[in-house]
């Protein structure tokens, strides 16, 4: 989808100090915005498949997710949840909590405690 706040369009105060350099010129090509995806899931280490929409932005339209929505895909490629718009309809938690009635809660294992320097 399009970027929201490109550097060569609209920009937001907080994106003048963009400490992890994730800010982009819009994309013009589907190459440029396969780049920015690429990017992202190499510097952030971000395991989750996701799409990147065409350059027509027929997901973005479709799915009307601006700013930000939550869905939750089913196995047969069919939306089972979909949040509210945010920032004010959008809702982590209840995301979580539709996740842990379907598949039930995941245990993550303890964190090890750090040495105590002496």
């Amino acid at each position: 989808m399009r970027e929201a706040h490109p550097l060569d369009e609209w920009q937001m105060k907080s994106n003048e100090k963009d400490k992890d350099n994730v800010c982009y010129a819009q994309p013009k090509t589907l190459a440029q915005r396969v780049a920015i995806a690429n990017d992202f899931t190499q510097r952030f280490k971000y395991s989750v498949p996701f799409g990147v929409d065409e350059m027509n932005n027929a997901a973005n339209d479709a799915y009307s997710a601006w700013p930000e929505r939550l869905y939750i895909i089913d196995e047969q490629g069919r939306i089972s949840y979909k949040g509210g718009n945010g920032p004010f309809k959008y809702n982590p938690k209840e995301v979580r909590d539709w996740l842990v009635n379907r598949f039930g809660e995941v245990k993550h294992p303890e964190a090890a405690s750090p040495e105590k320097k002496t």
